[in-house]
């Protein structure tokens, strides 16, 4: 079982506490949600976790490892990937050209491998397709296995259901779990909290930087500051 976590991780932008003292543990094997309303800090975590960002103070581990002096390539290469809420896909190519350049990143072949990744998403038949013809669900699963192929220990994906129909929010929702019971760690951030807890096992609510809540979705639906400040007290599963 991997193990990505982080004590005491802050961050501040000037003299602004962006991140303060945070403590939070990502398990291989299950779906977490990291959640909270619009500027709570959930992507500025997301970036200080895999390195786009340099914590002010804090400790991040991977395994046992600390990782938090690493550059983003290299806790890349160590397995952790992120899809950012933007369309990250390559534009000027083909879906096939997408997966490609993604392989070229680890020196992989396009193996048996990689052709179980392609039928497991429903690639196949847009592998010609140029990338920027694709829906907004295509383009995430596009996304998605671009990820894949790099064989990540765990997968952030921010805003995973965000501008996508209902239809293919549920499809993401089983394709997380797919990937949960592969062994992959998933970690999420999403607006919609209802579609987000329906698949979390776990949950850390973030309000102002600081984890105000943390546990099951039973135990967040219990308690009383998640429903103070996020949640609401009509809020049901």
């Amino acid at each position: 079982m991997s193990k990505l976590e982080a004590t005491g991780l802050t961050k501040r932008f000037g003299r602004r506490p962006v991140i303060v003292n945070l403590d939070i543990s990502f398990q291989s094997g299950k779906i977490f949600g990291l959640l909270g309303p619009n500027g709570a800090g959930k992507t500025t975590t997301f970036y200080l976790l895999v390195g786009f960002l340099p914590a002010n103070r804090g400790k991040i581990y991977l395994d046992g490892n600390r990782i938090d002096h690493l550059p983003f390539f290299r806790r890349a290469r160590l397995g952790i990937q992120y899809l950012p809420q933007e369309p990250s896909i390559f534009s000027h190519t083909t879906v096939r050209g997408n997966i490609r350049l993604a392989l070229a990143g680890t020196r992989r072949r396009w193996d048996g491998r990689v052709e179980g990744i392609v039928d497991e998403l429903g690639l196949r038949a847009l592998l010609r397709r140029p990338a920027l013809a694709l829906s907004a669900g295509e383009r995430r699963r596009v996304e998605i296995a671009r990820a894949l192929v790099t064989s990540p220990k765990f997968l952030l994906l921010d805003e995973p259901f965000t501008g996508v129909d209902p239809l293919t929010i549920a499809e993401l929702q089983s394709l997380l779990g797919d990937l949960s019971r592969r062994g992959i760690g998933v970690v999420i951030t999403d607006h919609n909290v209802r579609d987000a807890l329906k698949i979390t096992a776990y949950a850390y609510l973030i309000h102002e930087g600081r984890i105000i809540a943390q546990g099951t979705p039973e135990e967040l639906l219990e308690d009383p500051l998640a429903r103070r400040y996020y949640l609401g007290e009509d809020f049901s599963l």
